[in-house]
């Protein structure tokens, strides 16, 4: 699991600071109004709502837009979008196989956008199903190992922390640890981390492959091109791959 993980990790932080940040805050704002839209402005009561707005402080994202995205989502404040989730499935070089979730308010136009990033970069389509198969759903929370005040958390204290909670499985990921469990079961690992004093980058449901594909320094740079193409499209929210590279290999690439 770590592979994929680790590099979209690292992508991320390098995002917030790069020219890519308008397009993560873009991506991010559009996951706060999707939350308050399905269940509520209320943040106690909408914990993906809740998770989606610590994502987005922890990234930067001023809060004004944030509030604006709420109200919108709510139906208090005019501008909102009818954002629909749509999956695509697909291969990439090397036989990896791509789960493209998109958040869009225009069906063709995303279809239009992963069609085009995929041919264009060594990918192909597939039907829907011949890819979804091989990814399970999941709670993930990212904890950074640099804590709050300097204080350097280990994994010990993650472990102690989130396993009567539901946690399937803690995962160095270099800066951080990735701590999976169940969906149902991602609310209760947060809120024992924050019980336990430890803080967390985000917590959010995602797609981890269940099979991995091991990438040489040939594949990967094909591989990381075509995640990169797709996640530079307008529709598209995330994007999962079942691909693992070594720690050499991935810095290469970073």
């Amino acid at each position: 699991m770590s592979g994929h993980s680790k590099w979209a990790t690292t992508k991320h932080k390098k995002a917030v600071v790069d020219a890519k940040r308008g397009k993560l805050f873009a991506k991010m704002i559009k996951n706060v109004e999707v939350a308050a839209r399905t269940g509520g402005a209320d943040l106690a009561g909408n914990p993906t709502l809740y998770d989606a707005v610590q994502k987005a402080k922890k990234s930067s994202v001023p809060n004004e837009n944030i509030d604006r995205a709420v109200k919108r989502g709510a139906g208090t404040e005019d501008g909102g979008s009818d954002w629909q989730t749509i999956m695509y499935e697909g291969y990439g070089p090397s036989g990896v196989a791509v789960l493209i979730e998109c958040l869009t308010d225009n069906r063709n136009r995303a279809a239009s956008e992963v069609r085009t990033a995929m041919t264009r970069n060594s990918g192909s389509m597939a039907d829907p199903g011949s890819v979804a198969y091989l990814f399970n759903r999941k709670g993930v929370v990212l904890v950074p190992k640099e804590g709050t005040a300097g204080h350097e958390v280990d994994e010990d204290d993650v472990l102690t922390a989130v396993l009567d909670a539901g946690a399937e499985e803690v995962n160095d990921l270099g800066d951080s640890f990735e701590v999976v469990s169940e969906p149902t079961n991602l609310v209760a690992v947060r809120t024992a981390l924050v019980g336990a004093g430890i803080d967390y980058d985000s917590a959010e449901a995602s797609f981890l492959p269940s099979v991995q594909i091991e990438l040489d320094e040939e594949a990967a740079p094909k591989v990381f091109r075509l995640i990169d193409a797709l996640e530079d499209c307008d529709d598209v929210q995330n994007v999962y791959a079942n691909f693992n590279a070594s720690d050499e290999i991935l810095a290469a690439a970073l």
